[in-house]
């Protein structure tokens, strides 16, 4: 292990990125970020590629529109981490052509962290976003691309902050809307530890053509567990109203964008059980927290403690 491998992370600046970024300069990784001449000057991508540049990350001018420029910048590293938004999902095709012709990748992640999409039983919109990730996987196979898919399940800042209430900024305090019978077990992780757990994979060869499955054990919750355990955090009852699956498949169709997007992802992980309702195999996954039982990861429990 005392060779590191050299990571380029693609679409670095957006939400999940700036995380694998930050892990991969941290752990010593030689890190490179392919950044857009319009990210530099953007208000907001400036101080993110700013700080990437404190972090002694090497700002590698490129696009995934440009193959040229792709080719290239894949040429300079071992391994390649894809964070793209889910809007350029099915754009990777041209991270996998680059890849090919480059020669020299070692592992692709593309850009999945959430659900496992080749394990889901999910309705639209979330349907589709994941046969979009699930077709990008079959292409990387069918290129003979060595791989680990990267399954973090639950962001947790997506998530804990409001205790998945539409429409609010702050976890609520008087009632809670739970999804289904609030009986199935979903998983929320910290965005840092998602970074570490993802580049403390890169040269293990255990994670290599796996799913790396983020589920520790602290992080593992019902939605009963995490209403109980957020009451007993502010010393209060909470009024509980419960949505039945009917009534949730209705509220997707009905909603706008995105609000039916987050609703039916909240459906396939709260109803379905799409974190949880499958055992890890070794002939397809492995598990972080096992593999790496020295990373301190945020718990749930610590997680909340901010919000009271």
């Amino acid at each position: 292990m005392a060779h590191k491998s050299k990571v380029l992370i693609i679409g670095g600046t957006g939400y999940i990125g700036k995380f694998i970024v930050e892990a991969s300069a941290k752990s010593g990784h030689p890190t490179f970020a392919l950044v857009r001449e319009s990210t530099v000057s953007d208000p907001v991508k400036g101080k993110i590629v700013e700080n990437f540049k404190n972090l002694g990350v090497t700002l590698v001018h490129g696009d995934l529109y440009d193959h040229g420029s792709l080719v290239k910048a894949i040429k300079q590293v071992d391994v390649v981490i894809s964070t793209v938004g889910h809007l350029q999902i099915v754009d990777q095709v041209k991270i996998i052509a680059a890849i090919k012709e480059a020669g020299n990748v070692k592992r692709f992640y593309p850009s999945e962290f959430g659900n496992d999409v080749d394990r889901v039983h999910a309705v639209d919109p979330a349907k589709t976003a994941f046969a979009s990730k699930a077709q990008i996987r079959r292409a990387v196979e069918a290129e003979g691309i060595p791989f680990t898919y990267v399954s973090s399940n639950y962001f947790a800042g997506y998530f804990l902050p409001t205790l998945a209430q539409p429409g609010v900024t702050a976890p609520p305090r008087d009632k809670v809307v739970i999804p289904g019978d609030g009986n199935t077990k979903a998983i929320f992780n910290k965005e840092e530890d998602i970074g570490t757990y993802t580049i403390k994979s890169v040269d293990d060869p255990r994670a290599l053509n796996k799913v790396l499955y983020i589920r520790p054990p602290g992080n593992i919750y019902s939605f009963n567990e995490l209403v109980a355990l957020w009451e007993k955090k502010i010393g209060k009852t909470l009024e509980k109203v419960y949505v039945p699956e009917e009534k949730l498949l209705k509220d997707i169709q009905e909603a706008p964008i995105p609000i039916n997007v987050i609703l039916s992802i909240n459906h396939s992980v709260f109803v379905k059980g799409d974190h949880t309702n499958f055992e890890i195999e070794p002939s397809f996954g492995v598990e972080a927290s096992q593999l790496y039982p020295d990373v301190k990861y945020t718990s749930v429990e610590e997680y909340l403690d901010q919000f009271v």
